[in-house]
């Protein structure tokens, strides 16, 4: 038995400048760990390709890191550099766009997250703003100015090779505590020139980067950066803490190039600041004009989207189904990311929005290792 939902604008269709998206949900990155010698090879294909024949509106990658000695810090993590790595990313490309598919991939370096003894090279330690993992807890080394520049360029490179694939737009990974977010966040940002101190400052090297992506791939190219205010080291960290401090964060991104904002939290109905219902992306499209993708366990069957537990699956989702159309109805973000249900389910999307709630299958750990 099928229940009819009101879907609203997850459906309708989303344009930005040449960009068209055939709906407004979108395919959350999530690392994989399938791509040995950061090669991607058939089985992430049509990982992502049975992602676009289900309906997603845009796919973002798992991220992939840039030509960087320090960028990766997981094992089996696909690269977006090489012959061999961006041929596998052309396959990828080739068959989401045959499928009428959207995709980004995510540009990442993972910084101080990195520990010597992973691939490629077992002796490269991690690269940080100032040698540290979290607040007090030293890992890798301090980056110099010079390594700086060699990461902005290593960026810029790949947003230039992500264009030339024919990646509909890059996504710049600056969240959850890897190496741009450790520049903006005081815990781990401790440097005392330029790229340290004030909000300013610390900005100043993912401002470089934004800027240097968008000179590669010239005015027209979509791009956008998921940024977030809680790390892995730190589930409570925040980088803003009022409307005012969130306007200073992300103006001088918006002004560098940052065509959308994915604001990156861990459930999207909460509230950003108090006084106000919006959340970090209905803040952020507030504050900057430009569209906002939010995300946070969408599809999650026992905690789903109304953030209240309930043994009654389908009522679960009907209601969190019903508080993200209103918000998006109301036009606090314009994009939704859905993460672990589309991981476990290629079909969640098809599922939900046939009513289908019955098939879908509760996410469960195991699946972290297939590939759906």
């Amino acid at each position: 038995m099928t229940t009819e939902m009101n879907l609203g604008p997850l459906f309708e269709p989303f344009e930005l400048r040449d960009l068209k998206l055939r709906n407004r949900v979108a395919m959350a990155p999530m690392t994989r760990n399938f791509s040995p010698g950061g090669v991607p090879g058939e089985n992430v294909v049509d990982y992502y390709r049975r992602r676009a024949e289900a309906g997603v509106g845009l796919i973002i990658t798992e991220g992939t890191v840039v030509n960087h000695p320090a960028a990766n810090g997981y094992p089996d993590v696909p690269a977006f550099y090489g012959e061999q790595a961006l041929a596998g990313w052309k396959n990828v490309v080739d068959a989401v766009h045959k499928a009428g598919g959207t995709i980004f991939p995510q540009l990442w370096h993972v910084g101080a997250v990195r520990k010597e003894g992973m691939e490629p090279d077992l002796s490269v330690p991690g690269y940080s703003p100032s040698g540290l993992y979290g607040p007090g807890k030293p890992n890798g080394k301090a980056m110099t100015r010079e390594d700086i520049q060699d990461v902005v360029k290593a960026f810029g490179e790949a947003a230039a090779n992500a264009q030339k694939l024919g990646f509909d737009g890059v996504e710049i990974h600056g969240a959850h505590g890897y190496l741009l977010d450790q520049f903006l966040w005081e815990g781990t940002n401790q440097r005392d020139d330029e790229y340290g101190g004030s909000m300013a400052n610390r900005l100043r090297f993912v401002v470089e980067i934004v800027e240097e992506v968008r000179r590669q791939v010239g005015p027209d190219y979509p791009v956008m950066l998921r940024f977030s205010q809680w790390k892995m080291q730190d589930y409570e960290a925040k980088l803003a803490t009022t409307p005012e401090e969130l306007e200073a964060l992300l103006k001088p991104l918006s002004d560098a190039g940052v065509d959308i904002f994915h604001a990156s939290t861990r459930r999207f109905w909460e509230a950003e600041f108090e006084g106000s219902n919006l959340n970090l992306a209905g803040w952020t499209q507030k504050l900057t004009g430009k569209p906002a993708m939010s995300v946070g366990s969408v599809g999650l069957t026992e905690d789903f989207i109304s953030g209240t537990f309930a043994s009654d699956k389908p009522s679960v989702q009907q209601s969190g189904i019903d508080e993200l159309v209103e918000r998006m109805n109301n036009h606090e973000f314009e994009l939704i990311a859905v993460g672990r249900a589309l991981l476990q389910d290629p079909e969640w999307l098809v599922k939900v929005r046939e009513g289908r709630l019955s098939e879908v299958k509760d996410f469960s750990k195991s699946a972290l290792g297939e590939l759906y």
